[in-house]
């Protein structure tokens, strides 16, 4: 995201690259505490806070999205390929935490996720609105390979974290899912979908419908219009507030 804010000189798109390195900072604070609240045995939780070097199939995941970073292509080939890593990277493990939402379990687990998920949206709704403005896009055939790549990858880091079906969720249902959202973000970036799958998960339409909940027992995950039910201090800016 540095890189990205770097090399942008429209003044609007470095403040909202600002903004997602701060949202990126929390995300990993999150992640944090949940394996540390999660995850008893010293060692285990070692091998997760370094998933990148000890899990290969999450090193894949990561050695793709570094490689971009580094390689000296066009600023709008790796402007797709980071909308891939946003929105495409993270949907499976999504999919698979919003699974246990629709079972009641592991409430906050999969409420700080649907926080999260709501971010990463945005960041990929962001980068598809700034390739609109790219004058000398990639082919289509380009933009196609790339996408391909980071599905490939995805599927393939799904297959190895569910190798037993479970009950409305599998790797073949899964796979499914990763291609109905790379269709969906090839829609956004201007191209016609080349898989044309449905979605195989009704629980997650219900991501897009507005959540319901007492007021009293638990915040809801969606946006709130300004000022409505707000206290007067929470309108103060502060550092130190709890994850």
């Amino acid at each position: 995201v540095e890189k990205f804010s770097s090399e942008v000189q429209i003044p609007e798109a470095r403040c909202f690259y600002g903004f997602q390195i701060t949202i990126e900072n929390i995300h990993s604070e999150m992640y944090s505490l949940l394996i540390d609240t999660y995850i008893k045995d010293p060692r285990e939780r070692d091998i997760l806070f370094n998933a990148i070097s000890t899990l290969p199939y999450v090193k894949k995941k990561a050695d793709w999205a570094i490689r971009w970073i580094n390689e000296k292509t066009p600023f709008a080939e790796r402007l797709v390929a980071f909308a891939c890593v946003e929105g495409i990277f993270f949907s499976g493990s999504f999919a698979a935490i919003f699974w246990l939402r629709e079972r009641g379990i592991m409430p906050g687990l999969t409420f700080s996720n649907e926080l999260i998920s709501r971010d990463e949206g945005l960041h990929t709704d962001f980068a598809c609105l700034l390739f609109e403005y790219i004058v000398h896009k990639p082919s289509v055939e380009r933009i196609e390979e790339i996408l391909r790549e980071a599905v490939n990858i995805e599927i393939e880091f799904l297959t190895d974290a569910l190798p037993c079906s479970l009950i409305g969720m599998n790797a073949s249902a899964m796979a499914q899912y990763i291609k109905f959202v790379a269709d969906r973000l090839l829609v956004e970036l201007g191209c016609t979908k080349i898989y044309h799958c449905d979605c195989p998960f009704d629980f997650m339409h219900n991501i897009s419908i507005t959540g319901k909940t007492n007021f009293f027992e638990k915040r809801v995950g969606d946006y709130q219009r300004a000022g409505v039910m707000a206290a007067t201090n929470e309108h103060k800016l502060t550092l130190d507030a709890d994850f």
